[in-house]
């Protein structure tokens, strides 16, 4: 009589789920174009449109200063004046880092002591305490409106300018758009060197601005482009579109 042989079964653990993966961090596109516009220097001054905007409003809703009794008026013209000179030393002087941006902080916390120190202590040398009180400076809301104007129509035929005369990266070419009639200048892009220089701290805070240079590999000349804004993010861009290029003519070339 032969018994029925069972065959015990393993207990199978149930499979466990697994965590779920973490979605991979999406790479930013790689632009079909990168348009580079090189501006004069003149677009600088915009904190002094600001400026005159502001003092502008300021003074017509304040009064008239030619009649209102007190100050304020001097000091509303002065702190304009000190803005202007600053914008005017941003405009003029490269500053990198390094020495020279030291030497005008420290001049400018020169000034300010010393101006500090003559009014606060008027028997110190009371002939330049009297030539400090002298300077009263008087500019009512028609100048501030009228500065605000003039800087306002130069920035307006900036950009109308610069719409005639940019450059275009693609991936395969630099295109250079340039007069009236859109005359167009073609350079081989895909090895394409660039280099950037950041020669001027203060114009880099204020617009991100610094020089770009391309060296096209059929040119023998650099195309040197000055004042080109937030120009970390165009050099991102730019080596983003060329290192994309060059893996997809590997890939290609390998099949």
């Amino acid at each position: 009589m032969s018994e029925d042989a069972t065959t015990p079964q393993e207990d199978v653990p149930a499979p466990q789920s697994q965590p779920a993966a973490k979605p991979a961090s999406k790479e930013p596109e790689t632009p079909e174009s990168i348009y580079l516009v090189s501006y004069p220097k003149v677009v600088f001054l915009y904190p002094t449109l600001l400026a005159a905007l502001f003092m502008g409003f300021y003074a017509a809703f304040s009064g008239d200063p030619a009649v209102t009794e007190g100050t304020w008026h001097y000091s509303l013209s002065l702190s304009f004046l000190l803005i202007l000179g600053v914008n005017l030393v941003v405009l003029s002087f490269d500053f990198p880092r390094g020495t020279s941006l030291t030497l005008f902080f420290f001049f400018v916390a020169a000034a300010i002591g010393l101006y500090s120190l003559f009014n606060l202590n008027e028997n110190l040398l009371p002939f330049v305490t009297e030539a400090m009180k002298s300077i009263q400076p008087f500019a009512n809301a028609t100048f501030y409106f009228s500065l605000a104007g003039i800087l306002g129509l130069i920035f307006v035929g900036v950009a109308i300018t610069v719409r005639f005369d940019y450059w275009e990266v693609r991936p395969n070419e630099l295109l250079h758009h340039h007069g009236v009639l859109s005359d167009l200048g073609r350079y081989s892009a895909p090895h394409l060197r660039i280099d950037k220089e950041i020669n001027d701290v203060f114009e880099y805070v204020l617009l991100g601005s610094g020089r770009l240079i391309l060296h096209p590999s059929n040119e023998r000349r650099a195309i040197v482009l000055e004042n080109v804004f937030f120009i970390n993010r165009k050099e991102e861009e730019i080596t983003r579109m060329l290192g994309a290029l060059q893996v997809q003519v590997r890939t290609d070339g390998g099949n």
